[in-house]
């Protein structure tokens, strides 16, 4: 598949409305009220200067606007994905911050490549494969790092330390030593962001409290009384270049920028279907993969960093009411003007309030709600949630999150090898068949085992389904005929065709008949071109379960009414 010819296919194609225009440039300001603060305080996590976090906004969002698919959806700096990549380069940079430049280019070119070609193999599938646990405990995971690690800014100490638990013991050692004037700055922000929404939801309440600590830093000169500014910030648009790596350099970045790939492609997609759902269209993931893999090269080649789908801006831009993605054209303007006219302002952005954005940004990322939901529906999803957490914060992001992938994996095999199945009869009034587990006055026709089992037929749960179904047949009174209620049995391989022969044959042995009903799909079709059980179709198979009662109860009458001459075949 060639790509230009792919997207020139897919791209949303309609014409401009004047009308919109109004609504956009609303939404564009709003939006860039909350980007820039954010985008700078992201920044902060890699450990980048401010316009790092800035350059993220501009090429990216370009790209996006021109390709993207969801009209809502803002791309941008995305707190947990700066973790995931201030975790995979930092160790490599060695405190060198050209270096750390360097490998978050060479990242963030991986992670659109590798986007693209997710893409154009049809991979987008993979936005379902984080569970909806896991997503919430790596999220949790990330907030709570992100609110140790703002700790020492806070509280006015250096701290060299990265982690959830050397963070907690860094805060211990030194809150003593706190620095009062940087403490108090950094709190009143902190309050502002958190007291200001009661009043005023709509206000982009970061750029106050950044606006308002700005102001009193300048007019109280607190720099002179130790309190941290941002300091300068050149002035002008990032130089676009193409980085430059070794094949070793990108062989120890791959397994990383897959990690990154999936989780920042997931959360944009979380983000992009659910406001699409709420505006009525679709968002095709295959594209959106495309979309955000060039948007990601946007980013490495104008010296920034991985990029994702921004939930906060989305949703502040469907609440003012942004139509399409002349939206994020305007926020990119804006952070142009800002970098080229407002620069020397940004230097007095106190870290403090930098630091106070992040605390609330990673507050907002932990989810008590849907952890109470788990624990109330699935023990086990509420484990998987909590242990992914645990591995975020004591071993690193993406191996918290390999480990409680494979565990689902694990289980998910698990409930396949073992699946759920059911002896089945009816019960007056009830629509078709019932679960004699469930129901135990529930009737059945003597002689006949119904019997569901709720898994594909595959090699590791043939032995356990043979042994299931004989077992049932040994309990049975006089079992007479066997009907397979293979509606659920969806699938099936040669180690599954060659057990259901080996169980016709034993009961055939036994004097018992085995019959199907409702056989389709892959199941039918490996049977049909095997034809090893015999002809599809009355008395080996039936289209309905019902159908073959009917059948079995007939064969049953005739051989009541002529006993002398009794037949194997219902």
């Amino acid at each position: 598949m060639q790509l230009l010819p792919w997207l020139r296919e897919r791209i949303p194609r309609f014409h401009y409305r004047r009308e919109w225009l109004r609504t956009d440039l609303a939404a564009g300001l709003s939006v860039a009220a909350v980007q820039i603060p954010t985008a700078i305080a992201y920044a902060q996590i890699i450990g980048f200067p401010a316009q790092v976090g800035l350059y993220a906004c501009i090429l990216p969002m370009l790209i996006y606007a021109l390709v993207g698919g969801s009209r809502q959806l803002m791309v941008g700096p995305d707190a947990a994905t700066a973790a995931m990549v201030a975790a995979s380069i930092t160790p490599l940079a060695a405190g060198d911050p050209q270096r750390l430049v360097h490998l978050s280019m060479i990242v963030a070119v991986m992670v659109g490549g590798l986007s693209i070609v997710a893409g154009l193999i049809r991979a987008g599938f993979i936005a379902s494969f984080l569970s909806r646990p896991i997503l919430v405990g790596y999220l949790n995971g990330i907030g709570l790092s992100l609110l140790v690690g703002q700790l020492g800014k806070l509280l006015g100490y250096q701290s060299e330390t990265s982690g959830f638990i050397p963070g907690l013991l860094a805060m211990l050692r030194n809150l003593a030593s706190s620095h009062l004037p940087t403490l108090a700055l950094g709190a009143s922000a902190l309050a502002l962001m958190v007291l200001l929404p009661r009043r005023w939801p709509r206000l982009p309440v970061a750029l106050v409290a950044m606006v308002l600590a700005s102001l009193a830093a300048a007019w109280l000169h607190l720099d002179r009384h130790g309190v941290a500014l941002l300091g300068n910030v050149p002035a002008g648009l990032p130089e676009l270049s193409w980085p430059r790596a070794g094949y070793q350099e990108l062989l120890s970045l791959l397994r990383d920028a897959t990690g990154i790939t999936i989780v920042s492609f997931c959360s944009a997609m979380l983000t992009a279907r659910s406001f699409a759902a709420r505006r009525g269209y679709m968002v095709d993931a295959n594209h959106e993969f495309i979309a955000l893999g060039m948007a990601n090269i946007g980013a490495g080649v104008s010296q920034a960093f991985v990029i994702s789908g921004a939930d906060s801006r989305t949703a502040v831009n469907d609440l003012v009411g942004g139509k399409t993605q002349m939206v994020s054209v305007v926020v990119a303007l804006v952070i142009i003007a800002v970098l080229v006219f407002l620069h020397d302002a940004l230097g007095w952005v106190p870290i403090a309030a930098l630091g106070a954005v992040l605390m609330l940004a990673g507050w907002g990322l932990i989810d008590f709600r849907s952890l109470k939901a788990f624990w109330r529906l699935s023990r086990f999803e509420c484990s998987l949630c909590l242990l992914t957490t645990v591995g975020v914060l004591g071993v690193g992001v993406l191996p918290g999150i390999f480990v409680a992938v494979s565990l689902a994996l694990l289980r998910l095999l698990y409930l396949t090898y073992r699946p759920r199945d059911a002896v089945l009869g009816w019960v007056e009034g009830v629509d078709g068949q019932v679960e004699l587990g469930r129901y135990p006055q529930a009737s059945t026709s003597p002689g006949l085992l119904i019997y569901r089992f709720d898994a594909p037929l595959l090699f590791f749960n043939a032995d356990y389904f043979k042994q299931r179904l004989l077992h049932l047949v040994e309990q049975a009174e006089r079992p007479r005929a066997v009907l397979l209620n293979a509606e659920t049995m969806i699938n099936l391989d040669l180690t599954g065709l060659a057990t259901l022969r080996e169980v016709q044959q034993t009961l055939a042995a036994k004097g018992i008949y085995f019959g199907f009903a409702r056989l389709f799909g892959p199941a039918y079709d490996l049977l049909l071109r095997s034809g090893e059980l015999g002809e599809l179709k009355p008395p080996l198979v039936f289209s309905s379960v019902r159908a073959g009662i009917s059948a079995y109860q007939r064969w049953l009458a005739k051989q009541n009414a002529e006993p002398e001459a009794p037949s194997a075949t219902p």
